[in-house]
């Protein structure tokens, strides 16, 4: 076999080529042999005279204006007619670059997004943040700070300008803001966000994405309205009785009973329902938990925990239901105790279950946990394939769809051609497609009589289509005060000054 030769020289002809193929460049050229050709002979173009073409090595093209390849501003979410998989979440944009030293010739392509600043105080930046944070009890950020900030970007996004009109909504949007803050943020399971978690986070960098970008929906972390609209949507479908708070019974319809009866009673026992810090000073005397009921801020919790189970968080969520004792592993009784279950639903389906031991031992091949027999969570959140084991557990849907697919889809998910979507982008992107369209062609199983909608489920049909033509001012009153956070525990609709009620 002939040894390896170098590719040094390949790449510096193809960054030439680059560099003599921009078009400014070719302008440069042309004009310096332009210049060239019309000298008068009587001057040596070596010494400076009228022949001297410009310095083309000096010249620096001007990098692209990265603001122009934003989406504009709407006045209320509209749904995108084509998503793309690999640009869900918006890249930072790059400033515009300071002009280069004249004793410096960097070509463009070194910075196809623009040249980077020239000096970035970072020490500066961190200094602010410790600053903000020594203003907060133990220097710690709570539900009520956060809650300001999601409030302030109600109020001031243009993204979100519908939402001033119907402030009965905003305490939703809010709650679901900080809890998705608390879910990625608070790694510590503390309720409260230090300066360190904050640092380790996107969240500074999607809060900067704010002032520049106009479509909230592209912003996927915290802050897409879009996402808001499935995650409330499925509360609303669960919560039959429209009290803000589902029970083990309506929890268990989610995903057309999925998951298994003792996985819902576990987390129904308090093993990640959200504790009292989950709620404003003012709150914190009521019950978190009432009469075996979890809250709408329990429930974003759960349904990212359930669409997405490869991130850390979500881990550390079924670790802890699957957790009985609270050992901090997972016992071959623990794995029995839940796989029974499942076992009998398969079988409900004319399945035929894995035997109890070939379970185990594929388990224990997938995890490959660094003590023999003995689950933990460092174990499963280094094995990369979590979300198979939670779903052999109790989630028999997910279970099986695992089961049939080929070896080559998952080679193929497995090595993607560009940046691949979460698992729960994926599943708010499908869920918004069907309630976008299921809005446009109405409900097929009214046959043709009328329905008797409540006024709030007229409000959410008016308010929540991205294609509603009706205006919205029409049938809300006039925005007030609203206790932004009534609807976390209180099973009454949030009051509005000036509205009857």
């Amino acid at each position: 076999m002939p040894p390896l030769q170098p590719v040094l020289k390949r790449k510096v002809d193809e960054l030439f080529l680059r560099w003599l193929s921009d078009p400014n460049t070719q302008r440069a050229l042309h004009d310096g042999l332009r210049c060239i050709r019309n000298a008068p002979r009587s001057y040596d173009v070596t010494r400076g005279g009228p022949g001297t073409p410009p310095d083309v090595t000096s010249y620096r093209p001007e990098p692209p204006d990265v603001t122009c390849v934003l989406p504009l501003a709407c006045s209320r979410p509209v749904r995108a007619s084509s998503r793309s998989p690999g640009h869900r979440k918006v890249q930072p944009p790059q400033e515009d670059p300071p002009p280069p030293a004249s004793s410096r010739c960097i070509p463009a392509f070194y910075f196809p997004h623009g040249r980077p600043p020239e000096t970035l105080d970072v020490d500066a930046a961190l200094n602010r943040i410790k600053r903000v944070f020594a203003e907060f009890p133990q220097e710690r950020a709570t539900v009520e700070d956060m809650g300001r900030v999601a409030k302030d970007v109600v109020n001031t996004h243009p993204g979100l300008s519908f939402l001033k009109e119907a402030p009965e909504f905003h305490s939703r949007y809010i709650t679901t803001v900080i809890q998705r803050i608390f879910y990625t943020v608070n790694r510590s399971w503390s309720g409260r966000i230090t300066s360190t978690e904050l640092r380790r986070s996107s969240f500074l960098q999607n809060v900067k994405l704010l002032e520049v970008e106009p479509d909230i929906n592209q912003l996927t972390e915290f802050f897409s309205y879009e996402h808001f609209y499935v995650i409330y949507c499925k509360f609303w479908e669960l919560d039959t009785d429209h009290d803000l708070q589902v029970d083990a019974w309506d929890l268990g319809h989610h995903s057309d009973h999925a998951i298994s009866s003792r996985m819902i009673d576990r987390i129904f026992s308090g093993a990640v329902t959200r504790p009292l810090w989950c709620l404003p000073l003012p709150h914190r005397d009521r019950k978190v938990q009432k009469d075996g009921k979890i809250s709408y801020a329990d429930f974003v919790w759960f349904l990212l925990s359930e669409e997405d189970k490869k991130t850390p968080t979500s881990i550390e969520y079924w670790f802890r239901c699957m957790d009985l004792d609270g050992d901090g592993v997972l016992s071959l009784y623990e794995l029995e105790y839940f796989y029974k279950e499942q076992m009998q639903r398969l079988d409900a389906r004319a399945i035929e279950p894995l035997p109890l031991e070939d379970c185990v031992c594929q388990m224990l091949d997938l995890v490959q946990p660094r003590i023999p027999g003995k689950i933990t969570l460092p174990d499963l959140k280094r094995c990369k394939l979590a979300h198979v084991f939670f779903n052999t557990f109790f989630n028999v849907d997910k279970y099986l769809d695992y089961e049939q697919r080929e070896q080559a889809s998952l080679l193929r998910e497995s090595d993607p051609d560009g940046p691949e979507l979460s698992d729960w982008e994926k599943y708010a992107a499908e869920e918004y497609d069907f309630l976008v369209a299921e809005e446009v062609s109405g409900d097929p199983w009214d046959d043709d009589l009328p329905s008797e909608l409540s006024p709030m489920e007229q409000k959410l049909n008016t308010l929540w289509s991205p294609l509603a033509q009706r205006s919205i001012a029409q049938t809300l009153a006039s925005p007030g005060n609203v206790d932004l956070y009534a609807c976390v525990d209180s099973g009454q609709e949030p009051r509005v000054t000036g509205e009857t009620t």
